[in-house]
C-alpha cells in the first residue's frame, strides 16, 4: 500500500499510479464480474505473461484493491476478487467503458 509520502499530491495521479497499467485495468474489469482463479485470468487476458499477472495481482493485493483467498483443498485453489476498495472503482471503470463505447461509435 502506498504510504502518505509516496502518494502524489494530485488525486488523479494517485489513481493512475494504482491502476494505470493496462493489465491492471483489464484484471479489474474481469474481477468486477466475479472472482477468478489465476489460470483463468491468464487465459482470458490474451498476451499477459505469468510474471506480469503475478506482479500485478500482488501489487493490487498490497494496495488493498484485490483479495486473495486460498482454499484448503488438494490441489490448493486460489481465487482473486475485488476488495471493498476495489469494488468502489466500479463507477470509474463503468465511466471509462461508457466513454470508450461513445468514442468507438463516433469513429465509425
Amino acid at each position: 500500500m502506498l504510504t502518505k509520502e509516496e502518494m502524489p499530491d494530485c488525486p488523479v495521479a494517485t489513481t493512475v499510479q494504482l491502476i494505470g497499467i493496462k493489465w491492471k485495468l483489464l484484471i479489474i474489469r474481469n474481477l468486477l464480474v466475479r472472482p477468478w482463479r489465476f489460470n483463468e485470468l491468464r487465459r482470458d487476458l490474451e498476451g499477459i505473461s505469468q510474471k506480469v499477472l503475478t506482479d500485478s495481482l500482488r501489487s493490487m493485493e498490497e494496495d488493498g484493491i484485490v483479495t486473495r483467498t486460498v482454499y484448503p483443498e488438494v490441489p490448493p485453489r486460489v481465487e482473486y476478487a475485488l476488495s471493498q476498495m476495489g469494488e468502489s472503482m466500479r463507477p470509474i471503470i463503468k465511466a471509462m467503458e461508457d466513454w470508450g463505447i461513445a468514442y468507438q461509435k463516433s469513429m465509425q
